[in-house]
């Protein structure tokens, strides 16, 4: 299995078609992870959007160092960044109140795992490096490594930040009377 990198290898020799197989991979995943830095998941879906724009106008080189997806991440993450540096903080619209057909739509995607969406509710209350880390290494399944060149931080602070962050979380969960094991 390439993870996104032989996919879009034949996208910049030519092969239209996977670009949207990246899309289709990686679309949702994505939204979800922008949403965490936006907060807002119309805002989030544009991010996405001008990422895949990117890659189709421009075709940046990936090089191959870190693995596509944390390449990726990363594209998306600056690009997140980039639209809050232009706004002048607008009004968010949380994933959690976010409309009935939006919600829907993102939460089919972890609709197999009913953990994954609590969990998922639980880090909308984390502090937001918290939640980044979380979601990067525990629903993206990124390694410290990957996680720590997405989030332009040290490993040994991405690592500090997951131990700390999966702390915080046990306590909220053990709130709720939920279990934590693999937390």
């Amino acid at each position: 299995m390439d993870h996104g990198s032989g996919t879009y290898r034949r996208f910049l020799a030519g092969d239209e078609t996977a670009l949207t197989t990246l899309l289709q991979t990686y679309r949702e995943g994505l939204v979800l992870y922008v949403n965490g830095i936006v907060h807002n998941v119309y805002d989030a879906e544009d991010v996405v959007q001008e990422v895949f724009v990117t890659l189709f106008v421009k075709r940046p080189l990936f090089h191959g160092d870190d693995g596509f997806k944390t390449w990726l991440y990363a594209v998306a993450r600056n690009k997140a960044v980039d639209l809050l540096r232009k706004q002048k903080r607008g009004s968010a619209v949380p994933l959690d109140e976010a409309p009935a057909a939006e919600t829907a739509r993102v939460e089919d995607v972890y609709a197999a795992a009913d953990r994954r969406r609590t969990v998922l509710r639980l880090l909308d209350s984390l502090k937001p490096e918290y939640k980044e880390v979380l979601f990067l290494t525990y629903f993206e399944g990124l390694s410290n490594k990957q996680a720590a060149k997405v989030m332009r931080k040290s490993v040994h602070a991405v690592e500090t930040l997951n131990s700390r962050a999966r702390a915080a979380l046990r306590q909220r969960m053990e709130k709720e009377g939920l279990t934590y094991e693999n937390v």
